[in-house]
């Protein structure tokens, strides 16, 4: 039995590095050689948790979760009835797609491993091919900005339209990037941390707030005019609010800052749960959207990621080595200490 390493939650805010049964794909699977594997926010909520409940009795005992759902790697083996693919392809991968559980979300399987199998592997469901142009720490991003996209699409934007998106994350700069590339004329990013606004204004958004240091309502009025609400009361021109820092303060402000007519994407989980003046969004006749996932974005996005992939490798902060995962996901628990870790499994 070949064994290789993967990373799964340990105790609470740990990983464990075990060695696991190396997958032999079937003949509808391919096997892939994991290069690089992004984390994400949700893989500190696991780990924060320590793991997450068994299905069979939630809120019981808690059980590991293999981590990673933002992997890129290169086919190394390919099951005798899979078409359109072949030994040394580079792919992405839609964690969604695998029958026994979301990859690296409370399924069988997890990305930050040397070796993932795809089931019922096919081009343009569970796998993109991807040009060997582009590096694989590049390529992991394809499924948050993914999910950035369909925020994106979610809000509608259009050229004429004044945007402002809450938190300068990856989901947020790979919204601010998407708006750009839509044409959208005014992108504005607000978050509290200086380095993140820098980041933002490099990967093209047109202005930055300091919402720890300035009165946003009032910035946005300077950025985008003055506009009203449904009472005639003064507020910014902004169109269209997005939500991807997932703070109470965010929905405050913005019910704050809203005109008439004026639209908020919430694409960030949200930290706990907030009161929402409703007598607020009366006023401006607010429509709320939530933006979950990538029904349709998932690979989409590849051929952009792949033509513009000098900007949004901006969005990468740390290249960490398997060898190092426990550092790549501290600082990923240290607020404010990184972007974008990028795990790489290289030779």
């Amino acid at each position: 039995m070949s064994t290789m390493k993967s990373v799964q939650t340990g105790g609470v805010n740990k990983i464990e590095v075990v060695d696991v049964e190396r997958p032999v794909p079937g003949p509808k699977d391919v096997l892939v050689r994991v290069r690089a594997c992004g984390i994400c926010g949700t893989d500190v909520t696991f780990l924060h948790m320590g793991g997450m409940p068994a299905r069979a009795h939630l809120g019981g005992d808690l059980v590991p979760v293999a981590l990673g759902h933002e992997p890129a790697g290169e086919v190394v083996e390919i099951g005798a009835e899979v078409d359109g693919l072949k030994v040394g392809d580079r792919v992405v991968v839609n964690p969604q797609d695998a029958p026994t559980g979301i990859i690296g979300c409370g399924g069988k399987y997890g990305g930050i491993s040397e070796f993932l199998l795809i089931e019922n592997a096919e081009v343009g469901r569970s796998v993109a091919v991807f040009p060997d142009t582009v590096p694989f720490d590049v390529a992991s991003l394809n499924e948050p900005m993914a999910v950035a996209r369909h925020a994106v699409n979610r809000s509608e934007a259009k050229p004429g339209d004044k945007v402002v998106v809450f938190g300068a994350g990856p989901i947020g700069l790979g919204a601010a990037i998407w708006l750009k590339l839509r044409g959208v004329e005014h992108v504005v990013v607000a978050d509290v941390i200086p380095a993140r606004l820098e980041k933002a204004l490099a990967v093209g958004a047109d202005a930055v707030v300091n919402s720890a240091e300035e009165d946003v309502t009032a910035r946005l009025t300077e950025l985008h005019g003055q506009s009203a609400n449904a009472l005639g009361q003064p507020r910014p021109g902004t169109d269209i609010f997005i939500d991807a820092a997932g703070a109470a303060a965010v929905f405050n402000t913005v019910v704050g800052s809203a005109k008439w007519g004026a639209k908020l994407v919430m694409v960030a989980v949200q930290k706990k749960g907030t009161e929402i003046d409703l007598g607020g969004m009366l006023r401006s006749e607010l429509t709320l959207v939530a933006s979950q996932g990538y029904p349709t974005e998932i690979f989409e996005v590849t051929p952009e990621l792949v033509e513009h992939q000098e900007r949004f490798a901006k969005l990468i902060s740390h290249r960490v080595p398997l060898a190092e995962v426990e550092r790549a996901f501290e600082l990923t628990l240290t607020p404010g200490a990184a972007e974008k870790v990028v795990v790489t499994l290289d030779d």
